[in-house]
C-alpha cells in the first residue's frame, strides 16, 4: 500500500506541527511495515531548511506564501498523488486538497482553536483557513487528532459524517549532545531556574507565569531564575511578547527572567538537562510536546488543569487551576520546598513519558492505514 505523507508545510512551519511531522517522517522511516511503501513529498531536513517563507513580515510576502500553499494543496498535491498512485494521502497541517481524490485522506486536524478562540486570529485569515479545512474534508476521510480533548471540541464544530480518531504523538527526539557551554552563557547554576519553551502566544498565559513567579521571589527569598524561550505569537492578536517584555520591566525582573528568543536543540537539551522544574500555565492545548521533554529530561512539570494538559500528564504532574495567579505561586513555592514530591514526580514523569514513544506514534497510523473504516463517500 502506497502512503503519500505531505511535508510541504515544514517551509513555515515552527511550532508543534514541525514537531508533529518530523517525528511522524522518522518513525515512518524507523518503524517501516511491509504493507506499507512511504512515499514522502519532501525530505523533513531539506524543507525545515527552507527559509523562502520564514519569518515574512510584509503584506506581499505573506500573500505570496499563502498563493504557493494554495497552488500546493489544489494543484501540485493532488497530481503527486495521481503520479504516484497513492493508495493513502496523509496531510498532517490541518489541510487536505478540495480537489477529488481517488485514495483515503487521513487529515490531522491538531486542536479546535480556530474556532474556540476567534479573536486571536484575523478575520479574515480565520475565515479562509476554516474554509480550505472543511472543503478538504471529502471522500474518504478520516481525521486523526492529538488527544480525547481535542476530539471531543472537533466534535462540536466539524460534520459527523467524518470519524475522528486520537493518536497520541512523540515528543521532539533530542539526540544531540546539550551545549556545555550554553548555561554558563546565560550565567545559570544547574537546578536553580524554571523553563518553559514555546512562542508566546496569547493561549500560553505567560505574562501570568511571570507574575506568579514575582510573587514566588516575594515569599520565599529564593535566587532562582525563569528561563522563556521561544519566539513571538503567530499574529498580532496572538503575540504576548511586548506584554511580558514590559512586565518583566515593571516587576524589575530583568535579572531573574531570561527571555532567550528561538534555540538550537543542543541549547534546548542544555536546559532542560540541568532544569529544576517546567512549568506549563497554558490556558488552551492541543496536547502539550513540551510536557513529555520535560518528564522524559527527568523534570517535574507544573501545568495547568486545562484538559489536554491533565491528559497528556496523567497523574505524573502538578497541576494548578487554570489562569489563577495565586495556585500557581503555590505550587512553585510548593516544589521547592517539598524535595519529596519533587521526586516523586520525577519518577513517575519518567514513566509516563514512556508511553509516548515513537513506535506507538507510527503503529497508531498503521493501524488506521491498514485497517480502513468505512467512511463518507
Amino acid at each position: 500500500m502506497k502512503v503519500l505523507l505531505d511535508l510541504q508545510y515544514l517551509n513555515v512551519a515552527t511550532t508543534g506541527i514541525k514537531t508533529y511531522m518530523v517525528e511522524l517522517a522518522k518513525a515512518a522511516r524507523k518503524y517501516p511495515h511491509p504493507e506499507v511503501q512511504w512515499i514522502f513529498t519532501h525530505e523533513p531536513e531539506e524543507q525545515s531548511n527552507n527559509e523562502k517563507f520564514k519569518q515574512s513580515q510584509s503584506k506581499l510576502q505573506r500573500l505570496n506564501y499563502h498563493m504557493d500553499y494554495f497552488r500546493w494543496k489544489e494543484f501540485q498535491l493532488p497530481d503527486l498523488v495521481k503520479k504516484h498512485g497513492a493508495d493513502v494521502l496523509i496531510c498532517p497541517d490541518f489541510v487536505s486538497p478540495a480537489a477529488s481524490l481517488s485514495c483515503r485522506r487521513l487529515t490531522v486536524i491538531h486542536d479546535a482553536f480556530f474556532w474556540q478562540t476567534p479573536q486571536n486570529y484575523p478575520a479574515w485569515w480565520r475565515k479562509y483557513f476554516i474554509s480550505l479545512i472543511k472543503k478538504g474534508l471529502k471522500e474518504k476521510t478520516h481525521i486523526i487528532t492529538t488527544t480525547a480533548y481535542s476530539k471531543r471540541s472537533l466534535q462540536e464544530y466539524l460534520s459527523k459524517d467524518w470519524p475522528i480518531s486520537v493518536i497520541y504523538q512523540a515528543p521532539k527526539g533530542l539526540k544531540n549532545a546539550a551545549d556545555p557551554q550554553f548555561l554558563n552563557t546565560l550565567k545559570l547554576q544547574a537546578s536553580e531556574y524554571f523553563i518553559h519553551i514555546g512562542t508566546f502566544d496569547r493561549r500560553k498565559n505567560i505574562p501570568l507565569l511571570v507574575q506568579a513567579f514575582w510573587g514566588y521571589l516575594q515569599r520565599t527569598n529564593s535566587n532562582k531564575k525563569l528561563v522563556l524561550a521561544g519566539g513571538p505569537g503567530q499574529s498580532k492578536q496572538m503575540n504576548d511578547f511586548p506584554k511580558v517584555q514590559k512586565l518583566v520591566e515593571k516587576l524589575g525582573l530583568q535579572e531573574k527572567v531570561l527571555v532567550t528568543g528561538y534555540l538550537s536543540d543542543t541549547e534546548i537539551k542544555a536546559l532542560y538537562d540541568k532544569a529544576f522544574a517546567y512549568v506549563f500555565p497554558s490556558e488552551n492545548e492541543g496536547f502539550g510536546i513540551p510536557i513529555l521533554e520535560a518528564m522524559g529530561f527527568g523534570i517535574p512539570v507544573i501545568h495547568s488543569n486545562q484538559p489536554a494538559l491533565l491528559e497528556v500528564a496523567g497523574e505524573a504532574g502538578l497541576p494548578f487551576q487554570t489562569g489563577s495567579l495565586e495556585d500557581l505561586t503555590q505550587k512553585l513555592i510548593l516544589l521547592d520546598e517539598d524535595d519529596k514530591l519533587r521526586k516523586s514526580l520525577i519518577q513517575k514523569g519518567s514513566k509516563r513519558s514512556e508511553d509516548f514513544s515513537a513506535k506507538k506514534f507510527i503503529d497508531g497510523f498503521y493501524d488506521i492505514i491498514l485497517n480502513a473504516k468505512p467512511t463518507k463517500k
